[in-house]
């Protein structure tokens, strides 16, 4: 891990100059509120009862498609930190009212559905999206409207990029760092384990290609050779088969082949490279949009009864927030599990647009745009605990919020650094992280 460290503080710097020129269960909130049903034909949406005066934020996150197995987790992050607040007074003197859209993982449910969210809804703030393709579509109806985007999940550097360009007017933040640290850390995995060649399988949207971008520069940068560089395999989002992307991304006698994509679909293509025998003496590399402890039994066994992607290693954004600890015990004791990945990120967007209301003292994307990098960031008094901070904020003090996914220090183009563990596939194809990495 050391050795991992020193090469993120040494080649950091040199990484983002060169790259960032260049472009991852429908949860009903719970205790006093009453949720209701509306049809809607974005997406399916779930309404807490509103307050008139109070602030309304909403959440727009995958509980259906390629990326529900995780994003079911996370939109159930969302309630639970908006009855917290609520149990503690609520923002501005009124409770927080919460409206859920699922995405469906689709960049036009997406769309259709931040657009209700703004125009119909009338939110102030959202959590959201996933996927970085549904957030690209999103954030310039949010932009548009001053409604404040904050994703938990969305990590494509394409963000970042326009960012800097004054593209979401400081509408938009996210509290997963962008995968040009992750790219990065992969990268310096696959040189530490002595990997000299590698090729690429990415799923053809903002995640898969600017992941893939970043990971080639950072990987030649360390000597490696990244096979089919001239000849990248990009497969549909919508895709059903991967007999020839499968083939492709295994061809040129690769050391391990790194599959940047989703749950559903990477395991079809794992599973069809198994099946045409190509997946024998290749290590398998995986990102943040395929962890999930159903992975492995999507992709199947082999003849001999063991997990065809057992041994597989990958990267994830990891937490190591000072609220981490209360957040863990408190999700353990209503979900009965530990939290998945991402949960603390859409805990902590969902308190940003809280906390940032309150010290604005106005329920408005714009207030909460004048003051996200203010209760992020401080300077202040540190709170990890969002009721304490609402509480200094309601007395005139200034805060900086220390979340449970990290310090969720948010720079000017809306980007956290953040942290990565690195994991991989147990023989009884449960994921198991094994190590923890940082690019500061």
């Amino acid at each position: 891990m050391q050795r991992i460290r020193t090469a993120f503080a040494l080649t950091l710097a040199t990484l983002v100059t060169g790259f960032l020129t260049a472009a991852c269960e429908k949860s009903n909130p719970t205790g006093t509120a009453t949720p209701e049903s509306q049809a809607s034909s974005a997406a399916d949406t779930t309404t807490t009862t509103s307050s008139a005066k109070g602030l309304k934020i909403g959440s727009l996150l995958p509980t259906t498609g390629d990326l529900a197995s995780i994003g079911q987790q996370m939109a159930g992050a969302v309630p639970l930190l908006v009855d917290t607040v609520n149990a503690c007074g609520g923002v501005n003197g009124a409770p927080v009212t919460l409206v859920a859209v699922d995405d469906q993982t689709d960049p036009k449910a997406g769309a259709a559905g931040m657009s209700k969210l703004a125009t119909l809804d009338k939110v102030s703030g959202v959590v959201g999206s996933f996927a970085s393709s549904v957030s690209t579509a999103a954030v310039s109806i949010a932009a548009q409207n001053k409604v404040v985007l904050i994703s938990p999940g969305s990590t494509s550097p394409v963000f970042t990029e326009k960012a800097k360009k004054g593209d979401y007017k400081g509408f938009w933040a996210r509290t997963a760092p962008p995968d040009i640290y992750q790219a990065l850390a992969l990268a310096q995995l696959a040189n530490k384990k002595g990997f000299k060649r590698v090729s690429t399988v990415v799923i053809n949207n903002d995640y898969g290609v600017g992941f893939e971008k970043a990971f080639v520069q950072a990987f030649e940068k360390l000597g490696g050779t990244v096979v089919n560089k001239n000849n990248p395999v990009r497969y549909d989002p919508k895709a059903t088969t991967f007999e020839t992307e499968a083939a492709a991304a295994f061809a040129g006698k690769p050391n391990a082949v790194l599959v940047v994509a989703y749950e559903e679909t990477a395991s079809l293509l794992l599973k069809s490279a198994y099946q045409q025998g190509l997946t024998q003496g290749v290590q398998i590399m995986l990102t943040d949009g395929e962890k999930s402890d159903t992975f492995a039994e999507k992709v199947g066994k082999t003849s001999d009864g063991k997990y065809i992607v057992a041994g597989a290693i990958g990267t994830v954004p990891g937490s190591n927030g000072k609220g981490l600890a209360a957040f863990s015990k408190l999700w353990q004791s209503k979900k009965g599990a530990p939290p998945a990945p991402y949960t603390p990120h859409a805990w902590d967007a969902a308190a940003l647009l809280a906390l940032s209301a309150q010290a604005a003292k106005q329920n408005t994307g714009v207030g909460i745009a004048s003051k996200i990098r203010e209760v992020a960031n401080g300077p202040g008094t540190e709170v990890s605990d969002v009721c304490e901070g609402l509480k200094l904020l309601k007395e005139g003090k200034k805060i900086n919020y220390q979340g449970a996914s990290g310090n969720v220090d948010i720079d000017q183009n809306g980007d956290v650094v953040g942290v990565y563990d690195v994991w991989t596939i147990a023989e009884d194809g449960k994921t198991k992280t094994i190590d923890q990495v940082s690019p500061k």
